[in-house]
């Protein structure tokens, strides 16, 4: 199947399970085409990655399973306040979880990194960060899981989370200025949980669609809500959860189904209070402090180094949620010829790289890249 069909039959397979937002998509598709860089691409196609994973590195898919995070990258990483207040740092993003091969996340995770140095976004050489990358990853594994509270310990990361460009003003002027679209009536079910995740009852939040917002997630419902209380500002986003990208590319007819609350539960990490899958649908808390750490903002090859690391332990953290699997794991490993990762890295990027052009054409020549 070639790109152009692949995707046409993914979102119509994806429109099964939610009311896709046209507009979100055709912008998703522009980003899609982008000559400039491949990255929104990556990003926004999960679904031909788990199709190529298989042919492409046919001897790691052989690799013990975990519950993964499925479409891991390097912007599938922030930060959240946890009960007591704490800052948090880790993965944010759990829509395609699903039973894989451990080897899956640290291929996408590298493939990204690739990508990233290509937009000059990093500037670590590659080799060196896979090796960080794995060296964080088995370390963690190794002592079944080390959750990353930026407090009295990891005083680098924190000092990234806390860059004095994450303006809490540029945030919530962002967010407000949607208070002048029209506003939407929530589907029954979605309101009634926005309305319980607020902090008070009867609060007068005000309701919006939140679109372009993302990549790999555009064309799914997401909705806003969006109050002044005691002295500010807060807002809580509600997100449609579609099944995993890999029950379409393995035609597997499961109907509809999510990981992710169990990716979460399982894991080895400080809950985010505020991150609640319910169903079809994930609540989470939208604020200031809890996003990505900006990678254009790391000032050196060390930061670049310390992150790349964690986000390897972070990626082990996950998978220590399927403990059986932990010797396994690292039999594997210690069993890997040097260099896998950055040659599996390299291959799969090389293959997303021809769909990448043969979309750019199609969009050029009008075809599906357009389509309304």
């Amino acid at each position: 199947m070639d790109f152009t069909s692949a995707t046409s039959d993914y979102e119509h397979w994806l429109g099964s399970f939610v009311p896709l937002q046209s507009d979100d998509l055709r912008h998703k598709h522009r980003l899609m085409a982008n000559p400039q860089s491949m990255f929104p691409f990556f990003r926004g196609t999960y679904y031909r990655w788990a199709q190529h994973w298989p042919r492409v590195c046919a001897e790691l898919i052989v690799a013990p399973t975990v519950l993964s995070v499925g479409d891991l990258h390097v912007e599938n990483y922030g930060t959240w306040r946890d009960t007591d207040g704490r800052l948090v740092w880790g993965i944010n993003d759990f829509d395609e979880a699903d039973d894989l091969p451990y080897t899956q996340d640290l291929v996408r995770l590298a493939a990204s990194v690739r990508l990233a140095r290509r937009a000059r976004v990093l500037t670590i050489p590659f080799r060196d960060a896979c090796r960080v990358i794995l060296k964080g990853y088995h370390h963690t594994l190794a002592a079944r899981g080390g959750p990353f509270v930026l407090e009295e310990r990891h005083p680098e990361l924190r000092a990234m989370a806390m860059h004095k460009e994450r303006s809490p003003i540029e945030f919530w002027g962002h967010l407000s200025r949607l208070l002048q679209t029209p506003g939407v009536d929530l589907p029954p079910d979605v309101k009634k949980l926005m309305i319980a995740e607020m902090p008070v009852k009867h609060l007068d939040a005000q309701y919006r669609l939140r679109p372009m917002v993302g990549v790999g997630s555009l064309g799914k419902p997401r909705y806003l809500g969006l109050a002044e209380w005691a002295g500010g500002w807060i807002a809580r986003e509600a997100k449609a959860v579609t099944p995993p990208a890999t029950d379409w590319a393995y035609s597997r007819d499961l109907g509809f189904r999510s990981r992710a609350a169990d990716a979460i539960k399982k894991a080895s990490r400080c809950p985010d209070p505020h991150f609640k899958p319910h169903g079809s649908w994930i609540i989470r808390r939208l604020a200031p402090r809890c996003s990505r750490i900006e990678l254009q903002h790391l000032r050196n090859i060390t930061d670049q180094t310390r992150l790349l690391t964690a986000m390897g332990a972070e990626a082990a953290n996950i998978h220590v949620g399927t403990p059986a699997s932990i010797p396994a794991i690292l039999e594997d490993l210690d069993r890997r010829k040097k260099g896998w990762l950055r040659k599996a890295a390299r291959e799969m990027v090389a293959v997303l790289e021809h769909d990448w052009h043969e979309w750019q054409k199609s969009t050029a020549e009008g075809g599906a890249g357009k389509r309304k």
